[in-house]
Order: C-alpha cells, then sequence, then structure tokens
C-alpha cells in the first residue's frame, strides 16, 4: 500500500462522503477544469498548505489516500511545466472508500511579518512643494530660488573686491574678493538650509 496526501476543505470532504466520491482538483478548481486531482506524498503536504492555504480561514483537513484502493491512474508529474519536482496527480474521481484518514489540521502557521520597506526621506524640494502645486511650477520655484542664493554670493564677492580696492591697489581686491565669495556662501548655505528645514517642518 502506498499513502499519499490531499489537503481539502471540510466542508468539501463532508459533500465527497455523502455522494461517494471526492472531485476537487485543488483550491478553487475542480477535477473537470484541472484534469486530475493534486496529491502530495508525505514530505510535500505541509509546504503546499504552506504555501497555498496559508489564508484559508475555512477548517481543513488532510485526506490519507491509499493508492491500491483507487481505480484511476496515479501520475508522478512536474508541478508545472519543466519543473523539477513531481507530485502525484490522481486521474479520475477519488472514491471516499479510498481515503483511510481525514484529519483535522490546525491552521497554517502565520507566516513571518514582512517588514516594511524604508520609506526614504521625500527630497527638500519635495518637501517644499505646496498642496496642489504642479511639479513643473515648484521645479521652476526652486530653481529661481537656487539662482537667487547664487547671485547672491557673487554678490557679495564682488562687493568685497570693492572694498578691498579701496584699502589697496594690487592685493586689495583679490583678499576683498575672496573673503566676499566666503562670506556670500556662508550667507547662501544658510539660507538654503533655514529654507528648506522651515519647509520640511511645514
Amino acid at each position: 500500500m502506498a499513502t499519499i496526501f490531499h489537503l481539502a476543505l471540510a466542508s468539501d470532504w463532508a459533500e465527497a462522503e455523502v455522494s461517494g466520491s471526492y472531485t476537487i482538483s485543488t483550491r478553487g478548481r475542480s477535477l473537470a477544469e484541472e484534469g486530475f486531482i493534486h496529491a502530495s506524498r508525505a514530505d510535500q503536504w505541509t509546504g503546499v498548505r504552506d504555501r497555498f492555504y496559508a489564508d484559508v480561514t475555512e477548517p481543513l483537513v488532510l485526506l490519507h489516500i491509499d493508492t491500491d484502493l483507487l481505480d484511476v491512474p496515479v501520475v508522478e508529474e512536474p508541478a508545472s511545466p519543466g519543473g523539477s519536482e513531481t507530485f502525484p496527480h490522481i486521474y479520475g474521481r477519488l472514491p471516499a472508500a479510498a481515503v483511510v484518514k481525514a484529519i483535522p489540521l490546525p491552521p497554517a502557521p502565520a507566516a513571518a511579518p514582512v517588514a516594511p520597506a524604508p520609506v526614504a526621506d521625500p527630497a527638500p524640494a519635495a518637501a517644499a512643494a505646496r498642496p496642489g502645486e504642479s511639479f513643473t511650477r515648484l521645479y521652476f520655484r526652486e530653481i529661481f530660488f537656487n539662482a537667487a542664493i547664487l547671485m547672491l554670493a557673487i554678490t557679495v564677492s564682488v562687493l568685497g573686491m570693492v572694498v578691498g580696492g579701496t584699502a589697496d591697489d594690487r592685493t586689495g581686491p583679490g583678499i576683498g574678493g575672496v573673503a566676499g565669495l566666503a562670506l556670500g556662501l556662508v550667507a547662501a548655505r544658510w539660507l538654503y538650509r533655514r529654507r528648506h528645514a522651515a519647509r520640511t517642518a511645514a
């Protein structure tokens, strides 16, 4: 005697006991639709339960089928074309008399919770968006703001050169320009960070 296994909804098995034969191929598919009844070996049925029946809330039973009591062929075939693992397929109705045991099963173990994907911090420009503002308008507003703070840095640098030139005609403009540029960049960076920090907080 060889024993193979089939997972069934308890309600479907109850109907089969009354009618004398079981005609469900697998979850949601009938024998007529599939052409055979899916079955498993002893080392396979728990994997089938965990993969295909984990979310089933109805009671399940594990049918122990004695292949010697079947009057239809049982064929070992891959679960899918090209697959390497084979499963027993019952090509015909399963007589209720061939089921030597029908054991109620506890619910499948809950799948491990999947951690949500980390949410990336929104880009400053996205955080600065106003309700109902289009992407194009937001894009150009950011471009104009960045251009404005760049012009501020250049203006402060030029002012530094002018001030330096009044102190010393030879080295003053260079020193004043470098000092002005440094001051302008610090001011521009401060304005940029302050603006986006305020937008993000809002």
